[in-house]
């Protein structure tokens, strides 16, 4: 059987040393669209070295290398065709503010495995440390094609939640470019299904897709602009489920609630829904909440 449940998660944790520098924030800002218009001093903040600011999502790509997704495909258990996998969800978790340069170790390991009868799911948690102590965790969920039936736990349910009731207190508009996932590769994710269009088509997309990381990333700056004056530092955590694809060139529609009563200077959580405008606004991102402080 292509998973070993039981494999996957008694394997013992990958660890490797990550390091990074502005050059690899800067490159990452970038690929998720920020430095429109490159002047605007909201914009250099991301952009330029002097003044840069870390969105937390970098924590996603830091010191480079395969992507959550890729890498528990990498796991003893696990042998399965890269076209059958999708990215199912990403949660955040940061202990301090993401420093510009850094130097960290990131242990890595499968903690769950989920039966979904037609398919499998994936859970790879990364911790990550320096030598002051935890930076952040986070958590890729690995959705697999036709890999579950072998009888195990079903995990929790699937089916995205409907976003809040009432119409939502923000919502911004952030146009991708064509080129944006050719961009956002250079971070470290060389899927060929955000490049390749003979790969997209046998893995069942009319022609590659954004990397979901990438709407992720954009998603939170879109907060972070709106609500959080730009202040990064304020984010304490950021989840998503992965609804639907995003093709590079449309425009991602960010609608955004707040609790009521909640106001921007003490601590609270925004809950987010994205959708892709061009297509009558398909659903892109669901269950998605950034808490920040």
């Amino acid at each position: 059987m292509p998973i070993d449940a039981a494999g996957a998660l008694g394997a013992a944790p990958r660890v490797r040393e990550i390091v990074w520098d502005h050059k690899d924030v800067q490159l990452y800002h970038l690929g998720i669209g920020a430095g429109r218009p490159a002047t605007d001093p909201h914009e250099l903040r991301y952009t330029l070295e002097s003044r840069l600011h870390v969105l937390p999502s970098f924590a996603t790509v830091a010191g480079g290398g395969a992507p959550g997704v890729i890498g528990a495909l990498s796991v003893p258990g696990v042998d399965v065709d890269l076209a059958d996998v999708l990215h199912g969800g990403q949660r955040l978790r940061l202990h301090r503010p993401v420093p510009v340069r850094g130097r960290a170790g990131a242990a890595s390991r499968v903690v769950a495995v989920y039966d979904k009868g037609t398919a499998a799911v994936l859970v790879l948690r990364t911790e990550v440390t320096d030598r002051d102590g935890p930076l952040w965790t986070d958590e890729a969920e690995v959705y697999v094609r036709g890999e579950g039936g072998w009888g195990g736990e079903r995990g929790p349910s699937g089916r995205p939640s409907p976003p809040p009731a009432g119409p939502p207190d923000h919502v911004a508009e952030r146009a991708l470019r064509e080129d944006q996932a050719l961009i956002y590769r250079l971070t470290g994710d060389f899927n060929p299904l955000h490049a390749d269009p003979e790969f997209a088509v046998r893995a069942g997309f009319r022609r590659p897709v954004l990397h979901g990381l990438c709407t992720y990333g954009a998603t939170l700056k879109s907060v972070v602009d709106t609500l959080l004056d730009g202040d990064v530092s304020r984010v304490r955590a950021y989840r998503t489920r992965f609804a639907g694809v995003v093709y590079p060139g449309e425009t991602l529609r960010v609608r955004m609630w707040r609790p009521a009563g909640a106001g921007g200077a003490g601590a609270g959580e925004v809950r987010v829904s994205v959708s892709a405008v061009e297509r009558d606004d398909a659903p892109v991102l669901a269950d998605t909440v950034v808490r920040y402080g």
